[in-house]
Parts: C-alpha cells; structure tokens; sequence
C-alpha cells in the first residue's frame, strides 16, 4: 500500500473523491500552510492561552483578545480562501468544508473559528429578514481582512447537553421590536466574535426545550458600544488557536431568527452543521498525526532497516490508512446530505432525520477514529512522542477536543438512538445505503424495544456496529478505487 496521499490534505482529497471542487484553491491555500502558516500554527500553540484585555487605560471596557500578531494573518487567510462565503457561493456547503479540511489538517483549533462562523451564516440567511442579511451576513462573507466573524453559544455552566433545563439565559423583546438577552454562557468558542447566535429562553414561555428560540446577536450596541463582556478565557489543554471564553450578557441587543415555536429546532440545525465540520476536523487531524508517524517511521532506522519496513508496524499503518478513509467516506456521507436538506424548515422531512442520523454516527466514528490515531502517533515515535518540542503530541491534546466539541460521544449515541426511535431513521439509512444489514436491523429492532433504562445502558454497542456498518458500505458505495 502507498502511503504518500498521507502528507497532503489536496491529494488525500483527490484520491477519496476524485473530482475535488475548486482543486486549484485549495492547492494554493494548501502551498500558503506549507510556506507560512505552519511556523505561525506552531508558534501560537506554544505561546498557550490568548490573553484577554478587559479595560484600556482610560478605563474603558474594550475586552481585546490577544494573540501573537501573526495569528490573524493565518486566521484571515482561511476566510480568504473561502471557509464561509464558499457556502454561499454555490449551491453546495461541500467546498467550504473542504477548505475547512485542509485548515485542519494543519491546524484543527483553527478550524473551530471558521465552523462557528458557517454556523451563524447559514442560519441567518435562512431565516434572517433582509435588513438583519444586509447588516450582519454580508460582512461575515466578505473575502478580505475585513471579513467579520461569527459564534455559536448554547452552554451554560450547568452543561449543553441538556439545554431544556441548562438554558437560564431570558430573552425579553423591547420596544423597538427587537429582544433584550441577559444571562451568561460559559463555553464560549471563538469569544470576541462580531456576531453570535445564541440560545435563550423566552420570558413566559413554555418550560424545557420548547421555551428557547435562537438568536442574533452582534458584538456592538445601535450606539456603538459593547453588547457583551469576556468575563474570562479558559486555559484549555488544547485548540489554543481559538478563544474559549465566558460571556456575559447584560440587557444585550439580539434579534429572533425564525419563529419562536421553532427554536429548539434552529438550535439542532446550528448543532447539525457544527457537528458535520468535527467530522471533517477530526479526519484531517487523524491524517495530520498518520502523516507525522509516517515522516518519523520512514527516516527512524531500527535493527537494520527504516521501522516502516519492520512488518508489524507496516501492517498498523495499512490499518490506520483503513479506518481512515472509512472515517473519510462516513464524514463526507454528512456532507452530502446536509446539502440535501440546507433549505427544509419545520415540520421536517425524512431527509432531515436521516441526515441527523448519519450526522450522530460520523460525529462519534471519526473522533474516535481521530483520538485512536493520535494516540497511536506518539507510539510510533515513541519517547520523542510524548516531547512537546516535536509537535506529535499536540494532536492527541487537539483530538481530546474534538471528541467532546458539539457533544460527546455518549450523546451522539443517545441522540441517534432518539431519533432511530422516533422517525425509523435506520431504516431510512439501508434503503438510502441501499446495502443488507443483515442481523444489524434485527438487533436495533431488539434493542429499540427494550426497557429504557437497558435500553440505554447496552446503546454503545449496537452504534458502534451501526457506525461502522455505514462507514465501510459508504466507502465501498462512493470512493473511487
């Protein structure tokens, strides 16, 4: 088997898909990381947390974060190449992911500004009024260094997960037809962004999910002055390429998206998106950390030859290759079929649930797929491995975050056993797989009738084979070769 697709993300890309989407761009952005933007990645993660600024020295409230200088060049530079006005260009959400691809292929933290900034995107050209589309979406597409960024913000410091009984964030309209937001948000990614779209609960509706809406929400007042403050940024084991922060939210001008009633259902889309570019990161990262394995193993030589050559290690390496282009196929499977639902609204179609469902497994399968493989990396290198100055083990911190970014595996296998239970998604899956599960349907049939607490408790097993099912019938269906 030949391993040398491994070092690039563009012709990893092409042998997957074969025909790759604006190729030339992407091998240009791709020759821009190569030249300069992996001296400045490597840079920024040993400089640690960003530094938060709160007050200037007048007193004013100013909240700047800062970074190395070069920080904003490399991250302008992916919204240059097109990680959010791609979307927006072409009827398809495919190129902005595949830009998102190659970012984190060489900087998966980085790829968390540009999924949160798609994330709010998306959902305001859907369902913003043209006034708040002209105000807030056409800077975010911008194609300079004056493009704006956007956020996501769901959790509470209780948890996300459960954001029925975790959202205490109240919304109040005013009497301007806009709404007023006070409350606070502790996992923030990419705080200090320019416009947010932020779950809150609104005052005198009804309890649970079906309480929250989702809202606009711009980093500045009508007056020009702050509508939120960094309370702090959290010290995090890794993507320090991405503020993470807590907000406060005090009084804070915002604008409803969509109805009110469709809220927790705006909320899933948002999270949707978000969960198919983990995906994509989390396959690139699993690349990057085979590709700095296979760098190692080619040039370390041990009792007489380069250990690439040694056949236990050779036969590892066929196998990581395997998981992951299968991790590839199922990522890329969630692609194509958010593209198929982009304009549903509610009540949803059979498309949207079984996106959703594909979405859960490719969510859970490739951070798995990424935080194996990067483990396996250090092994490979072995003591070196474990040092900081060689850069391996930083893909095992990032892929700890991906792991648990937009959800944590347990919650992906509850989510995607709700929504098997209650739209008949799987069985939607083998006719759009149009594969046999054989004894995999009966086995879901079974475990979906089970009490619920058993039910529960025996769930990971039956996804797991589920998400592996699809990845290998996807890979078998779609890839070329």
């Amino acid at each position: 088997m030949v391993f040398e697709t491994l070092y690039s993300p563009t012709r990893f890309l092409q042998q997957m898909l074969g025909d790759v989407p604006h190729l030339t761009d992407l091998q240009a952005y791709e020759a821009w990381w190569e030249a300069e933007g992996r001296a400045i990645s490597a840079a920024v993660d040993r400089a640690g947390t960003p530094w938060l600024r709160q007050h200037d020295r007048f007193g004013t409230r100013v909240d700047d974060i800062g970074f190395p200088p070069d920080y904003w060049r490399m991250l302008r530079q992916g919204y240059k190449a097109g990680a959010t006005w791609r979307a927006f260009d072409s009827p398809s959400l495919a190129p902005s992911f595949l830009v998102g691809y190659v970012a984190g292929f060489y900087d998966t933290g980085l790829y968390c500004p540009y999924t949160v900034s798609l994330s709010t995107a998306v959902p305001l050209a859907k369902y913003g009024t043209p006034e708040l589309k002209d105000r807030f979406l056409t800077p975010l597409l911008r194609r300079d260094d004056t493009v704006w960024q956007g956020a996501t913000w769901m959790t509470e410091i209780r948890g996300g997960s459960d954001l029925g009984a975790n959202v205490d964030t109240v919304a109040r309209p005013d009497a301007d037809g806009g709404w007023r937001l006070t409350g606070d948000k502790y996992f923030t990614s990419n705080a200090g962004a320019e416009v947010a779209v932020v779950a809150a609960r609104v005052e005198g509706g009804q309890p649970g999910v079906r309480g929250l809406a989702l809202f606009l929400l711009p980093r500045r007042r009508a007056d020009g002055s702050l509508n939120y403050h960094i309370r702090r940024l959290k010290d995090k084991i890794a993507t320090r390429s991405v503020p993470t922060g807590e907000i406060e939210l005090r009084d804070s001008e915002a604008y409803l998206l969509g109805r009110p009633e469709w809220g927790i259902y705006l909320i899933l889309e948002v999270l949707n998106l978000s969960r198919v570019a983990n995906s994509m990161g989390s396959v690139a990262l699993a690349q990057r950390a085979l590709a700095d394995a296979l760098a190692f193993a080619e040039r370390r030589v041990a009792f007489g030859k380069p250990i690439i050559e040694h056949a236990l290690l050779r036969r590892q390496f066929e196998k990581r290759v395997d998981d992951l282009r299968r991790a590839f196929a199922l990522a890329w499977e969630s692609v194509r079929l958010a593209d198929t639902v982009r304009a549903v609204t509610p009540p949803y179609p059979d498309a949207f649930h079984l996106c959703r469902l594909v979405i859960h497994l490719a969510k859970y399968y490739t951070a798995e797929v990424a935080v194996q493989t990067a483990k396996w990396a250090i092994e490979v290198n072995g003591g070196l491995g474990t040092l900081a100055e060689y850069g391996v083990e930083r893909w095992l911190r990032e892929a700890m975050i991906v792991d648990v970014w937009e959800g944590p595996p347990h919650r992906q296998i509850l989510d995607g056993l709700e929504v098997m239970e209650r739209k008949g998604a799987h069985k939607l899956l083998w006719e759009h797989l149009d594969a046999d599960p054989g004894d995999l349907d009966r086995r879901l049939d079974a475990h979906l009738a089970l009490p619920p607490d058993e039910k529960e408790a025996g769930a990971q097993e039956v996804f797991e084979a589920l998400a592996d099912f699809t990845a290998r019938a996807l890979l078998e269906k779609h890839v070329p070769g």
